[in-house]
């Protein structure tokens, strides 16, 4: 579903599936592929909306509902894959982890073209890289600072924020990073999980629930 011109959204499918982000430039980047299970229906929606092809996969974090279906979309388009540093850095005790966490083969079955550190080009659109740990170690977000739009991950929801009870997780990292991007000027805020929230007032909201009932 487009949300925002070259900007469009795929809803989770299932309790362990995440939202999957798309934006459309001189080259297409798609960010959180979710779980494997839902890519067919997921390349489905894409083409009904005229995405029909995948330069750049990316995630905001290494747990599997959102970096599962990684290899075969990979596959399926002939797409690179991109990391940020910090998730170079934990890749194989992260892969591990959730492998273990969430009882699945311990496998790393996609390998990584790119990486990236601060600022990802896709032409006219310039996305700014954030590590913001907490959810994760190697958790980032994906900032547009002319279309205004924030891609979260795990970082924040609707009324929520992301578990620091997994592997890894730090609830003082997790409020730092929150502070941080709570500061960037957002009018379309994109979540890992959960609805799309738009407009500066409701986001401003948002972040004063978090503010007073997590932080």
């Amino acid at each position: 579903m487009r949300v925002q011109d070259g900007v469009y959204w795929y809803r989770e499918r299932g309790p362990f599936d995440a939202n999957t982000y798309v934006i459309k430039d001189e080259l297409t980047l798609l960010i959180d592929p979710g779980l494997r299970d839902y890519l067919k229906l997921r390349i489905e929606e894409m083409a009904n909306d005229g995405v029909t092809k995948v330069d750049i996969i990316m995630v905001t974090h290494l747990h599997p509902d959102h970096y599962d279906a990684i290899a075969a979309l990979k596959e399926a388009y002939n797409a690179r894959v991109a990391l940020h540093s910090s998730q170079l850095e934990y890749l194989d005790v992260m892969i591990e982890e959730a492998s273990r966490l969430f009882n699945m083969p311990h496998r790393l079955d996609f390998e990584v073209d790119m990486e990236i550190e601060d600022v990802l080009r896709l032409g006219e659109r310039e996305l700014r890289i954030i590590h913001t740990p907490g959810h994760s170690p190697a958790s980032i977000c994906f900032y547009s600072p002319t279309d205004k739009f924030l891609i979260a991950g795990d970082l924040v929801f609707e009324h929520g924020v992301g578990r620091t009870d997994l592997p890894f997780g730090n609830k003082e990292a997790l409020r730092a990073s929150i502070r941080r991007i709570s500061l960037l000027e957002t009018e379309l805020l994109l979540p890992g999980h959960g609805r799309v929230i738009k407009g500066r007032t409701d986001i401003k909201r948002n972040y004063e629930f978090i503010k007073e009932f997590y932080m």
